[in-house]
């Protein structure tokens, strides 16, 4: 029979995980261009909320989106990778995989451009 493998517990597999996270922030920070760009928009425009934002409702939403696109891309990139692990020959299934996840990106920026646009659009009317 297998052995059980041994998790950490408490404090001690809170921090593995947050230094795990830490690691794959790093990677995606260097070899991922669609999360680079997201990444550099996000930090643009998260700042923009505590001047944006009417209400503490709008200015959760902004964020929360925001970190969306990010959490997403992050997902995407994470079936890409194993995608590419398993094999990199051209298989339907890897093919629908990949393009699955890009949808789930697109969606995201999507939901992204539904929360933002309704509340930046008529500060920007304001001054054209």
């Amino acid at each position: 029979m297998p052995q059980a493998i041994t998790k950490r517990r408490g404090l001690t597999r809170l921090l593995y995980t947050l230094v795990n996270s830490g690691r794959a922030l790093r990677w995606l920070l260097r070899h991922e261009e669609a999360f680079q760009l997201e990444a550099v928009l996000a930090l643009i425009f998260l700042p923009s909320v505590y001047f944006i934002a009417s209400s503490p409702l709008q200015a959760s939403l902004m964020v929360a989106v925001t970190l969306l696109v990010l959490l997403v891309e992050a997902l995407n990139t994470a079936i890409e990778v194993v995608v590419d692990r398993i094999s990199t020959e051209h298989h339907s299934l890897s093919g629908l995989a990949k393009d699955l996840g890009s949808l789930a990106v697109t969606l995201a920026l999507l939901t992204w451009l539904a929360v933002w646009v309704p509340i930046v659009w008529p500060l920007i009317t304001r001054y054209i």
